[in-house]
């Protein structure tokens, strides 16, 4: 169980604040993306909790506190079907289903689509994608 919080204030914590950060919170529930507010010394310092994990989560003794001055960014997908193979490239990653291929950006908008009766592999070579299908065809996509 772990928790990383992000400052939302601009001050040098010292070493071992994490220690004091965890008797504060002790027997709260935490949840990923929530904000949270600690008193210390009479000021109240906020906090953004960019994971808790598992979320919610009840800060115990076992918990671990983690500080983090970066943004962390969770993107979830689900798909209708189960995931066979990821490849990613520098424009993004293809994501492979059983007769499916999707090419997806970074930020997980879709660039191409297609289905294959027979699709037996994808490889990616200098921001190219291979398709490999109905035994003796490829398709090469250039998103």
């Amino acid at each position: 169980m772990r928790v990383v919080l992000k400052p939302l204030f601009d001050a040098e914590l010292p070493p071992g604040f994490e220690e004091i950060l965890k008797d504060k919170l002790m027997g709260r529930e935490l949840r990923t993306g929530e904000e949270v507010e600690v008193e210390l010394l009479g000021k109240p310092l906020r906090f953004k909790v960019l994971l808790a994990e598992p979320s919610p989560l009840k800060v115990g003794r076992g918990t671990k506190i983690e500080l983090s001055r970066g943004d962390v960014e969770v993107l979830d997908f689900e798909f209708d079907e189960p995931v066979r193979e990821v490849v990613p490239f520098d424009g993004g990653f293809v994501v492979v289903l059983g007769r499916k291929v999707l090419i997806l950006n970074h930020t997980g908008q879709k660039i191409y689509s297609d289905e294959f009766e027979e699709l037996n592999g994808v490889r990616v070579s200098k921001g190219t994608v291979v398709i490999i299908h109905g035994g003796n065809k490829i398709r090469l996509v250039k998103p």
